[in-house]
């Protein structure tokens, strides 16, 4: 199979934003940039096995496999965690934050638990995620 030149996709986030910069058959490659003080949902994944790597700032992950009785660590730049399927997890950044995260290519596999946006269900809804990351960022500016 040749090799090909594809675009890069750029997801905004409430929390912040997804660069999606591989997604193939066989696996996917993002960069989620965390703004200071928010967090992504307290989600699991059925299938997607991912790795998360602090390139940059600082953030507490929260996970574990009973909703009730979750753990936390604060992770610092350097760190990583592997994320088997059906661990309960989110990271809240305390400093603006870059993360690599490398996975299998089940970018839609995400059941959401908690959401500080209102987001809920199974899934990523790309034009919801637009919308709230206009009006978190109207919000932080006034």
């Amino acid at each position: 199979m040749a090799s090909h030149l594809h675009k890069t996709e750029i997801k905004p986030k409430p929390w912040g934003s997804e660069i999606w910069f591989a997604h193939t058959e066989k696996y996917a490659g993002k960069i989620l940039e965390i703004k200071k003080g928010h967090r992504y949902s307290l989600q699991y994944h059925e299938k997607k096995h991912e790795t998360q790597y602090i390139f940059s700032g600082k953030a507490k992950f929260t996970y574990g496999t009973d909703k009730d009785h979750l753990q936390e660590k604060i992770l610092n730049q350097g760190d990583k965690i592997d994320i088997h399927p059906y661990t309960i997890h989110r990271l809240e950044a305390l400093q603006d934050t870059l993360v690599f995260e490398v996975s299998t290519q089940e970018l839609e596999d995400v059941i959401k638990l908690e959401d500080d946006y209102g987001r809920s269900g199974k899934g990523n809804n790309s034009k919801m995620d637009k919308k709230l990351s206009i009006k978190t960022n109207l919000t932080k500016k006034k």
